[in-house]
């Protein structure tokens, strides 16, 4: 059974888009299709020597790619109020927001710089966060027939 694993995506033209963890993975591959489709994509990480590589990767497939980086780390709720602070000021409306960075299996129980569990700070916590400070922001983009 052959599978179409396309993904299809609208013209996002004027679109903001912000993704976690866009430096490698699923979040790489996500920025890279919707720079594809225009939109301009905030990559959200913690490590700005991979995102630069990522950015240089996307670019070389996608030459015109709106990319920026934004610098977040999903284990700090400090870092995370920072960035929704960064957003707020900008004012500018978040079309889509894919939270999908993420910690995996540490090999020792290890916790965030709140005290939480790790896993459970950074995966679960650090988007809870970030989602409500960038509410507002997403809610200013709303537009009918879109889905989040």
């Amino acid at each position: 059974m052959a599978t179409n694993l396309t993904l299809t995506v609208p013209d996002l033209t004027g679109k903001l888009a912000v993704v976690t963890g866009a430096n490698s993975g699923l979040g790489f591959g996500l920025a890279r299709r919707l720079s594809a489709a225009g939109a301009d994509v905030v990559m959200a990480i913690r490590n700005r020597a991979k995102g630069e590589a990522a950015i240089a990767e996307i670019r070389a497939a996608v030459p015109d790619a709106k990319l920026t980086i934004r610098s977040l780390d999903l284990s700090s709720l400090a870092s995370v109020a920072a960035l929704a602070d960064e957003f707020t000021a900008d004012g500018r409306p978040i079309d889509i927001l894919i939270n999908n960075a993420g910690v995996m299996t540490p090999p020792e129980r290890d916790t965030t710089a709140d005290g939480f569990e790790l896993q459970f700070g950074s995966n679960h916590l650090g988007h809870f966060a970030l989602t409500a400070g960038l509410l507002p922001l997403l809610r200013a983009a709303e537009a009918p027939g879109w889905c989040r």
